[in-house]
């Protein structure tokens, strides 16, 4: 082909492919490992294992999870868990990346890092410490609480103490994390405007309650949004922890889905239990969006 400029048509052909050249490997991936399994997941979830072949049974396994009590037992495990943690754990968060932007801090880089390290560790050994600290017999904490002339619990073993210690556990890994994203809210946060409050008059809990916090409800809506995600979707603390026990008090979706799945191998109800998480997931992500207003996407 002789040398000189490519013809318009070419040129405009060109620039219309270039995107696609560079995007196609990252899209065929997404299709492969994302999309797919998707859709094929949607599709199982209409089907059942009958006699080893596979028959489409329109919305029976979504009617079944209508009248399943062991799911419905999951859901307000879930509920609670999302209730009591994510809140408890979006003010300690506050409070912490509050005390962490103080100039006066001494060491606040060490104790940013310290306070963000939990969210490092890997869930499952994380879980099994726990597991250890908390058993009924020998645990530390009920040693410490023995020490201290205070009545042990049976924190595994017992619906309520068992419910209490996964949300502790759950608190304890990610309050620093969510803490150090809410600190990177408040430093975008002029002095300036520490300052003019101060000259109005205001305390530190008014300009704190007045200026500060409504500047942080896009930072919060983020937290509070994964959080919540985080929480419908837990599955490795209680697995390690309490393996959904006792009885049904630490049962969640996903746990429920994992044991129908692989240990019942009815997978075509576990793919309808999956999509049902992912619309509660999206219906509750809505909600906040919803509540916390629209200010706080802008």
């Amino acid at each position: 082909m002789p040398d000189g400029p490519r013809p318009a048509g070419t040129r405009r052909w060109w620039r219309r492919c270039t995107p696609w050249v560079f995007a196609g490997p990252a899209t065929v991936l997404f299709g492969f490992f994302f999309a797919y399994p998707l859709l094929a997941g949607l599709y199982q979830s209409f089907t059942a294992d009958r006699d080893g072949t596979t028959t489409w049974v329109g919305l029976a396994q979504y009617r079944r999870m209508l009248d399943d009590p062991v799911f419905w037992a999951s859901l307000r495990n879930a509920g609670l868990i999302l209730l009591v943690q994510v809140p408890t754990m979006i003010v300690l968060a506050l409070a912490l990346a509050h005390g962490l932007n103080q100039s006066w801090l001494r060491f606040r880089a060490t104790l940013r890092i310290a306070y963000f390290l939990p969210a490092v560790t890997t869930l499952v050994a994380y879980s099994v410490v726990f597991r250890v600290l908390l058993k009924t017999d020998g645990g530390m904490v009920n040693q410490l609480l023995g020490a201290a002339g205070l009545p042990e619990a049976d924190w595994l073993n017992s619906p309520g103490w068992a419910r209490l210690a996964l949300i502790g556990s759950i608190t304890w890994r990610w309050t620093g994390y969510n803490a150090v994203i809410l600190l990177a809210g408040l430093q975008a946060i002029g002095r300036e405007q520490y300052e003019a409050a101060a000259i109005d008059g205001a305390g530190p809990v008014t300009a704190f309650t007045r200026v500060i916090l409504p500047q942080l409800r896009p930072v919060i809506l983020f937290c509070a949004v994964t959080s919540t995600i985080g929480t419908l979707q837990l599955f490795d603390e209680n697995y390690v922890l309490t393996g959904g026990g006792p009885g049904d008090a630490t049962m969640t979706p996903v746990l429920y889905l994992y044991k129908v799945g692989f240990e019942q191998l009815d997978f075509g109800y576990a793919a309808a239990i999956a999509w049902a998480i992912v619309v509660i997931i999206g219906l509750v992500s809505y909600a906040q969006f919803r509540l916390l207003g629209k200010d706080a996407t802008r």
